[in-house]
């Protein structure tokens, strides 16, 4: 197991202590507070499809500022530099907007309780039990990792050994999503997104100013790493040697279009958010207003990274008892003052909370609607399912414990998160897109291809990487590699199938490929929803736009 260095302890006092007591009795409140509103099942798993978009637009963004943003892209920028970019403005914007613009409609009009369900309508039983079983484990390996990043940080606070701070983490995560279900994680999401701003933003600001500001940032890294670090596209022709082992063609390719879509459109801790929307216009711009905040988050992630590397140049080396992972803790433990520390430890906390929250309730309702009462306990009360909710819950924090044990196994998390991704995601996602444009597909087509694409993925990275059977640089680069084998492995499976098997008839579709409409895609917009400011098209190209603009001052 990977254990902070010695000395990473943080310097907290009472004040400190007192705000993270502040912070988990508000946090127990809004779930006990949103106990009341859960009558039913679709209360507790979708909030009864009744909130508003700024509302679900920053529970959609908070559900993925977890461990994947704070720990895993500030390890990121001191493995990468400024490559790291590349995630947010290449990697997630277009996906959303597409999620938003061409995908939600699909969604949200099919009615469809979770991601899965919709491959129920399209596919058939086979497609929807391998994609529920599938996501289901990829839920809980992905909410261990946000529970191992709390441990990192309540080792770092109080001392403890690792396994206790992941027992104690869940055991909390456990209570506020039993109790509230999906509202209480959504409430809870909003809040925690403000709190993790308030911790990051003066973690940014302090760090540059020791660091001589942008400029002597810039000036440090470039002089010990060379040029291409503080540059999103340099050294990335094909043949160049990189610290992120990629050319611009994986990363376009690999991380921009396949992982990128992948993830943003079929993972369903982040479209459950959409789907809990109370009309359709609410959830197609939902990942659109949660666009807007997710290009900006580089400035307060990424950057004290850089700033870290900086700070400690030896970071993440064999010199150093500190890994990629311990970045963000390394600055808080330098620069932050009492009080103030008190905010960084609970933003941190509360962001490795937001990812694991969306995880179990996203695997809870995946396990309770589409395996368990689907397949295993047929047409039992409404009730029943409530409580299998509950249960479920705790089963997936439980596994989320075991998970967590292999994360830390990981120098850098991002690396970990990225290869599962490249497993799971990214087969669903070839499902998702020739099924959602190609009436030809068939249900043997999708599950073939989905299976198939997840094998490809997993023989690329631990037979042809892994075993050194090909050269790849970097486990980054290998991720993007994995997911285009993925890609295209799944996809030439499902073109040689369905014209192999019967499709379909045209009149079942309706609503379920492009070109078709079902009358759940045609509700009229609701009062004020009509207004120009809240058109998704200028939403999404508006955002597109501005992540574009943001490459600039990264290209020279």
């Amino acid at each position: 197991m990977t254990y902070l260095a010695d000395g990473l302890r943080l310097p907290t006092n009472g004040l400190d202590y007192t705000i993270l007591a502040i912070y988990f009795a508000v946090v127990l409140g809004i779930g006990f507070a949103a106990r009341r509103s859960v009558k039913t099942s679709l209360d507790f798993f979708l909030s009864g499809r009744s909130l508003p978009a700024w509302i679900t637009g920053l529970a959609f963004v908070a559900a993925n500022l977890g461990a994947t943003e704070i720990l895993g892209m500030a390890a990121n920028g001191v493995q990468y530099g400024a490559y790291t970019v590349h995630w947010y403005w290449i990697g997630a914007i277009p996906a959303m907007v597409f999620l938003g613009l061409v995908m939600m409609p699909f969604y949200y009009g099919s009615k469809v309780r979770s991601v899965p369900e919709f491959l129920l309508h399209r596919f058939g039983p086979s497609s929807h039990l391998l994609s529920s079983i599938i996501f289901a484990v990829s839920s809980v390996l992905i909410a261990g990792v946000n529970l191992y990043a709390m441990a990192i940080v309540l080792q770092a606070l109080l001392g403890w050994p690792q396994w206790v701070a992941i027992v104690v983490a869940g055991a909390f995560v456990l209570v506020y999503i039993t109790v509230g279900g999906l509202s209480s994680a959504i409430y809870n999401e909003v809040l925690q997104f403000f709190v993790i701003l308030a911790a990051l933003i003066p973690l940014t600001i302090v760090g540059l100013k020791r660091v001589g500001g942008w400029d002597g940032m810039s000036d440090k890294l470039t002089a010990t790493h060379g040029d291409d670090f503080m540059s999103a596209w340099g050294g990335t022709g094909i043949g160049s040697a990189n610290p992120l082992g990629a050319n611009w063609l994986t990363i376009v390719l690999g991380l921009g279009f396949v992982m990128s879509f992948g993830y943003w459109t079929t993972n369903f801790a982040e479209v459950q958010r959409a789907l809990s929307a109370k009309n359709l216009s609410a959830a197609r711009r939902t990942p659109l207003i949660a666009a807007f905040p997710k290009i900006l988050i580089p400035m307060v992630v990424v950057v004290p990274g850089l700033i870290a590397l900086v700070m400690e140049p030896a970071i993440g080396t064999e010199h150093s008892d500190l890994t990629y992972n311990d970045a963000i803790p390394v600055l808080m433990r330098d620069l932050l003052p009492n009080g103030v520390l008190g905010i960084a430890v609970t933003g941190l906390l509360a962001a490795f909370m937001a990812g694991m929250a969306a995880n179990v309730s996203s695997f809870n309702t995946v396990f309770t609607n589409d395996i368990w009462a689907a397949y295993l306990k047929k047409g039992q009360s409404d009730r029943h399912y409530l409580l299998t909710g509950r249960v479920v819950t705790a089963v997936g924090v439980l596994i989320g414990m075991g998970t967590a044990f292999i994360a830390s196994s990981f120098s850098n998390i991002m690396n970990y998160l990225q290869t599962l991704f490249s497993f799971f995601n990214v087969p669903l996602f070839v499902v998702f897109i020739i099924g959602m444009f190609w009436k030809r597909t068939t249900a043997a087509a999708g599950f073939w291809g989905l299976l198939s694409g997840t094998v490809a993925a997993m023989v690329n990275y631990f037979w042809f990487y892994k075993q050194g059977v090909i050269d790849i640089p970097s486990d980054q680069g290998a991720n993007f590699v994995s997911s285009i084998v993925a890609f295209v492995v799944g996809a030439v499976v499902m073109v040689v199938i369905s014209y192999a098997t019967k499709p379909k008839a045209a009149e079942e579709l309706a609503g379920l490929v492009y070109g078709t409409r079902s009358p759940g895609m045609t509700e009229p917009p609701a009062a004020g929803d009509e207004a120009w400011y809240r058109r998704p098209a200028l939403l999404g190209w508006g955002a597109v736009v501005l992540a574009a603009a943001c490459y600039v001052p990264f290209s020279f």
